[in-house]
């Protein structure tokens, strides 16, 4: 720790590792440097310059793809000046300053009865799991296994290059009806390569599965990012034809950051028509978002942003039937969140997954409670 001032300190952490694989090891030194940021009082937002040693910089240069979603699994959407220096083979340091204020946020509510520091640890899942980098190296292992026995991969929906989608088909069908998962990420991580193991319930029920990717923020603001997911939709009954799908019978489905972008396509009559959409473990309400640092990297700059993007505060369209499931052990706001869009769009009270988490409630996609609400919802009596 270094210096001080009457408005704030600046904090030098790190973080270091080895290891063959740079990028690899470049996620486990970035999560030391998160660890270590943590323990000295400060968080990502308090972040003000960071440089990486290496033995090979190019291969650690930040705008490859997979370094960039590398920093988004630890970081986020939080960027500070970074530099990338020559350092040792096989060793990736992380050199990280930070401006923390002297004293903590006022305790004051800032929503709801939540003050800010509260309600970041409300609207922060990862509180749940001890270790989520390994939650999203899990995901990675088993969904690159999973595209492995599909073709149609990485078609292009849009000209931004995560606009693509994955099209997984059901064994012996011709055109099939459709389901759509969007993934989560909180709009700034995660990809669809990381969740086509969750498409296999779908698969085996008939159904094609269209799993998308789409541009992050903070480099695409969320408003930005629905009329992407839009477009998707759009694409999916344009081609209908070429893809071999029936896009009339279309449902949507969304876990997390995914389960808000499925809310807002249920809600918005410039997408195409939905049989059905199934909301899981959603943010609704993104006015939860706009006090606490996720704000600004959201682009939630103002009231008319706020309310235009959450769907809690639209109707979903009549023609579309709609279900919410969440973990049992998500936190008092999230399970808010979901009661009340549940209540206030005419669906069954949220399915609760008892002793799931954020992160592993979608593994009910596959089979059991979840899957089966899915299907209820996809084929009515």
């Amino acid at each position: 720790m270094a210096g001080s001032a009457s408005d704030g300190r600046t904090i030098e952490v790190e973080g270091r590792a080895q290891g063959s694989d740079a990028v690899y090891v470049l996620g486990e030194a970035l999560n030391e440097c998160l660890r270590n940021l943590v323990a000295a009082g400060a968080g990502p937002h308090h972040l003000t310059s960071m440089t990486w040693e290496c033995g090979a910089p190019q291969e650690l240069h930040p705008g490859r793809r997979v370094v960039d979603l590398a920093w988004r699994e630890v970081f986020a959407g939080f960027r500070p000046p970074l530099s990338v220096r020559y350092g040792k083979d096989d060793e990736v340091t992380v050199r990280a300053s930070a401006r923390v204020p002297n004293a903590p946020p006022p305790p004051t509510p800032v929503f709801r009865n939540y003050s800010v520091m509260e309600l970041a640890r409300q609207m922060s899942p990862r509180n749940q799991v001890p270790d989520m980098l390994g939650v999203f190296r899990q995901w990675t292992m088993d969904g690159a296994h999973a595209r492995q026995r599909h073709r149609g991969l990485d078609i292009a929906y849009g000209a931004h290059r995560d606009c693509m989608l994955d099209l997984y088909r059901p064994e012996s069908a011709t055109r099939p009806p459709v389901f759509v998962f969007i993934h989560g990420g909180y709009w700034q991580a995660a990809t669809k390569d990381q969740h086509a193991q969750v498409c296999a319930g779908m698969l085996r029920n008939g159904y094609a599965v269209a799993n998308i990717d789409y541009p992050l923020a903070p480099e695409t603001p969320l408003s930005r990012i629905v009329e992407h997911v839009r477009d998707a939709l759009k694409f999916l009954v344009r081609e209908q034809e070429n893809l071999a799908i029936n896009a009339a019978e279309m449902h949507v489905s969304g876990h997390s950051a995914g389960g808000h972008l499925a809310a807002m396509m249920a809600s918005d009559p410039l997408a195409p028509p939905l049989r059905s959409a199934i909301l899981l473990s959603g943010i609704f309400d993104v006015a939860a978002l706009a006090p606490i640092p996720m704000g600004p990297v959201l682009g939630l700059k103002d009231a008319a942003t706020v309310e235009a993007l959450s769907p809690i505060r639209r109707m979903p369209r009549s023609d579309t039937r709609i279900a919410v499931s969440l973990g049992g052990l998500e936190s008092d706001e999230f399970k808010r969140q979901s009661a009340e869009i549940a209540e206030k769009w005419g669906a069954a009270a949220p399915l609760h997954l008892e002793g799931a988490h954020h992160f592993n409630l979608i593994d009910g996609l596959t089979g059991g409670p979840l899957l089966d609400l899915a299907l209820s919802v996809m084929r009515p009596a």
